[in-house]
């Protein structure tokens, strides 16, 4: 059997989707597999960047997102005579030969139409039949898996919840030259929250400035607010609530973070705020609780199935309550020692072999029929 995944979007970008199709790789390709797999790669991309990995890469020419690629894409894959093609990216090809795993990491865009950019609006919009028509549907959650049988009417035996896994990168680091060079690179101070995310709406920033603000003026005017992630859309509010708050120096947007510089971040700070309203996975707090970082987040979505008791969960639009939260992580020295202690043990749960002996079950589950 040949089994084809759809790791064009590595090329595109590093976070998101593209780490979880890099994981997946990574665990595959430390399983003992009877079945051929084919690594589908952007014709952009290099072969070295594949080099590392026991399965054969092909290069295609139709890029993801685009407005031909339902049309493309089926043309391209023919010739390869695929038996089953794994799509990360949410939508399959709707016109093929082969049978159709894909993975929903959320259904944000149907929780929120109105915070969709037009075009992501248009690609999205495909999502309804290229669910309905996959032989399998894998869920990063439990709640992104019941969104999907509600939202998309998905019969729940074709639905099956794969945890996704976080890059072993993310450690505790001894404190020496690697966090200290992290600090010097971006001027950070020793005491700082951070959050990790794409600023846009549902991550509920203008919520953690309200509530940063209330620990400058209550707590300790000395904390500094670390935002890493790029500027995604409809930001204004975010901007709009800095300005207003005057916060200045005290919170530093850093834009995009490499993943070594990250990793150090995370272990340099004293918390990682996560106050989203919507998540179908979460991934930051994961690679947080794996650095041994305290964690406070929202109550809401898949977000207490991944930080379970080893993170402090608060109403997202509780801004006092975020605010007690997270001077609690900073300042009570039993619960920072009981939170990172939780944390380590419960990111082992989240391995790279586990999702990926997984999701190759579900490869021969649908193979199957």
């Amino acid at each position: 059997m040949r089994i084809g995944i759809d790791a064009r979007l590595l090329h595109y970008s590093e976070a998101g989707i593209s780490q979880y199709i890099l994981r997946l790789l990574e665990g595959l390709a430390r399983l003992e597999i009877e079945e051929e797999i084919v690594v589908l790669r952007s014709r952009k991309q290099q072969p070295a960047a594949m080099s590392g990995l026991p399965f054969r890469s092909l290069a295609l020419w139709t890029p993801p997102h685009n407005r031909f690629e339902q049309f493309a894409l089926p043309l391209e894959l023919t010739r390869l005579k695929l038996d089953l093609l794994h799509s990360p990216d949410f939508i399959p090809p709707l016109r093929r030969r082969f049978r159709s795993v894909i993975t929903v990491h959320d259904l944000a865009f149907l929780r929120y139409p109105h915070l969709l950019t037009r075009e992501s609006a248009h690609y999205y919009a495909q999502i309804d039949q290229g669910a309905r028509s996959a032989d399998r549907v894998i869920a990063v959650s439990e709640s992104t898996k019941r969104d999907v049988i509600q939202l998309l009417g998905v019969p729940e035996d074709r639905v099956v919840v794969i945890y996704e896994a976080y890059n072993p990168a993310f450690r505790p680091l001894p404190a020496g030259e690697q966090v200290s060079a992290v600090r010097d690179r971006y001027g950070l101070p020793e005491r700082f929250v951070l959050f990790v995310g794409t600023i846009e709406p549902r991550k509920n920033l203008p919520t953690l400035l309200k509530a940063f603000r209330l620990l400058l003026d209550g707590k300790d005017s000395s904390l500094l607010l670390v935002v890493a992630g790029q500027w995604g859309w409809l930001y204004d509010e975010v901007q709009q609530t800095y300005e207003q708050l005057r916060l200045g120096q005290r919170v530093r947007f850093l834009g995009h973070v490499p993943t070594p510089e990250l990793v150090a971040l995370y272990n340099a700070a004293l918390v990682l705020a996560y106050p989203s309203y919507y998540e179908g996975f979460g991934l930051p707090p994961l690679e947080a609780m794996a650095c041994g970082t305290p964690v406070v987040a929202a109550r809401t979505s898949s977000i207490p199935e991944v930080v379970g008791d080893a993170g402090l969960l608060v109403d997202p639009d509780d801004i006092e309550g975020l605010a007690a939260a997270l001077w609690r992580a900073i300042d009570d020295s039993e619960v920072r020692e009981v939170l990172i202690r939780r944390g380590l043990e419960r990111a082992k749960a989240f391995s790279v072999d586990r999702m990926a002996k997984a999701t190759l079950a579900v490869y021969r589950a649908a193979l199957l029929g």
